[in-house]
C-alpha cells in the first residue's frame, strides 16, 4: 500500500454549479455498474465514490498517470451523456490531490472544513455510507479501509475536541433557523417541488422537528412517491403543479431544470386566492422561482444565495476552530502515514505465521518423528502447547521488531 499512488478527483460547489454537480450524480440501480465499469477500464485498484448535494470526489488508488486525459475519461464514463465541452470543463476545473495531499483533503472534507457550512455533522456519515456502499461494491480494498477508519475517527476527534459544530448549521438547519424565527408552526402546510437529496434531505429533517403536511411534486413520479411514503405525504408528477388546489404555507424547491418553474400563473394557481403571505424556499441553481413571481406576490423569498450569505458568516465566526481544527488534521496527516506503514509490514509478514506451523509440523512428524513416537499422550499434548505459544511469540516479535526498525529509520 503506498500513500503516493492515492489520488483524489474532487468537482465540488467551490467550482461548479449544483446543476453542473448534479450531472455527475449517478441513480442507485445504476451505480454500482458504473462505477465498477470505471475501475476496471481505467485500471483503478481501489475506488469509492462520494456524492453529496454540493461535491462529488472519486477517491482512488492506481500506479497509472492521472492527467487530463485519464480524467476526461473518468467523466465520460461516470456520465456518457455529457458533451465534450462539459468533459473538458469538469477535466480543466475539477480539484486533483494525490498522496499525504490527498489525505489532507479527505480529512478536512469528512471534519466539515470543506463544506458549503462548516461545522454541519452530515457529511461524516455521508463519507462513511460512500465508503460501506463502495466496499458492497466490491471496488474497495485495504488502503481504503485503513483510510476510512483514520477518516472518521480524525472527524470524530474534529467534533469533540473543537467547537467547529457549536450550534450546527447545515444548510438544512440554516433553512429551518430560518422558518423558525419566521414562527412558522409545525402543522403548516409544506409543498416540495423536486424529490432529489437536498429536498428530501430537507423533508426529513422538517419532519424531524415534528412538521407534518406534506407534498411533494417531482418530474420522476416514482422518485416523489418514494420520498412521499417516508414523510406521510402525497406524490404528484411536476406537470400537475399547475392543478394544485389544496393550497400552502411553505414552498421549498430544488429542482435541475433550466428555465423558471414557478411562473406568475402557476403561483397564482397553488395560492387558491389565498392572501396569506407565504414563505417560498428556493435552493435550486438556476432558481426555479420566476422573477416576476417576487414582484407580484406577498411573500417571504429565500433563496440559495441567502443561505451562502449566512454560510460566510459562519465561516467567519469560526476561523479560530478552523485554524484549531487544521493543526489536529494536520498531525492526523502524518499519523496515517506512520499507520499505512505499519499495515503494509503486517500484510508483508502475513506469511510468516503458515511457514512457522509447516516448521513444526515437519519437526514432529519427519524430523523428530521417532522421539515423538517415545512419548505419552500427555507429554506430546505438552510439547504442542509450547510449539504453539513460540509460534505466536516468534511472529509478534517479527512484527514488532520490523516496526520499530522502520520507525528508527523514519
Amino acid at each position: 500500500m503506498k500513500q503516493d499512488h492515492f489520488y483524489i478527483v474532487a468537482a465540488t460547489h467551490k467550482k461548479f454549479s449544483l446543476t453542473e454537480i448534479g450531472k455527475l450524480h449517478v441513480d442507485d440501480a445504476s451505480v454500482k455498474g458504473i462505477l465498477t465499469k470505471i475501475k476496471t477500464e481505467l485500471g483503478l485498484k481501489e475506488l469509492v465514490y462520494l456524492s453529496t448535494c454540493n461535491r462529488v470526489e472519486f477517491l482512488l488508488t492506481t500506479k497509472k498517470i492521472v492527467n487530463k486525459a485519464f480524467l476526461n475519461h473518468l467523466f465520460s464514463l461516470l456520465n456518457n451523456n455529457l458533451k465534450k465541452a462539459e468533459v473538458k470543463k469538469l477535466s480543466d476545473s475539477s480539484q486533483l490531490f494525490v498522496g499525504s495531499q490527498a489525505v489532507n483533503h479527505i480529512l478536512k472534507v469528512a471534519s466539515s472544513l470543506d463544506s458549503l457550512v462548516v461545522g454541519e455533522r452530515e457529511i461524516i456519515t455521508q463519507f462513511r455510507q460512500a465508503y460501506e456502499k463502495s466496499l458492497g461494491y466490491g471496488i474497495t480494498g485495504e488502503f481504503m479501509r485503513v483510510l476510512s477508519k483514520h477518516t472518521i475517527e480524525t472527524a470524530k476527534q474534529i467534533f469533540t475536541e473543537s467547537d467547529i459544530a457549536k450550534n450546527p448549521v447545515s444548510v438544512m438547519s440554516l433553512a429551518y433557523r430560518i422558518l423558525k424565527e419566521k414562527d412558522v408552526k409545525e402543522n403548516s402546510r409544506c409543498v416540495f417541488i423536486g424529490a432529489g437529496q437536498t429536498n428530501a434531505t430537507m423533508a426529513k429533517y422538517l419532519k424531524k422537528h415534528n412538521f407534518s403536511s406534506f407534498a411533494v411534486f417531482n418530474r420522476s413520479l416514482s422518485k416523489a412517491q418514494t420520498l412521499a411514503a417516508e414523510l406521510g405525504a402525497e406524490a404528484f408528477d411536476i406537470n400537475q403543479l399547475k392543478n394544485y388546489t389544496k393550497g400552502f404555507d411553505v414552498l421549498i424547491t430544488c429542482t435541475g431544470s433550466s428555465v423558471n418553474l414557478i411562473t406568475p400563473d402557476v403561483y397564482k394557481q397553488l395560492l387558491q386566492n389565498d392572501t396569506d403571505k407565504k414563505i417560498i424556499i428556493d435552493l435550486a441553481v438556476p432558481v426555479d422561482v420566476h422573477p416576476e413571481v417576487l414582484k407580484k406576490f406577498n411573500i417571504d423569498y429565500i433563496s440559495v444565495s441567502d443561505i451562502k450569505k449566512q454560510a460566510k458568516q459562519n465561516v467567519i465566526l469560526r476561523k479560530k476552530e478552523i485554524k484549531i481544527c487544521e493543526e489536529i488534521i494536520a498531525e492526523k496527516v502524518t499519523e496515517f502515514q506512520d499507520i499505512l506503514q505499519e499495515r503494509t509490514i503486517e500484510l508483508a509478514f502475513g506469511e510468516i505465521p503458515q511457514k512457522i506451523r509447516e516448521i513444526n509440523n515437519l519437526a514432529l512428524t519427519e524430523v523428530f518423528a521417532k522421539d515423538v513416537k517415545t512419548l505419552d499422550a500427555s507429554s506430546k499434548q505438552t510439547i504442542e502447547k509450547i510449539m504453539s505459544y513460540l509460534e505466536k511469540k516468534y511472529n509478534a516479535v517479527a512484527i514488532t521488531t520490523a516496526k520499530r526498525v522502520f520507525l528508527q529509520e523514519k
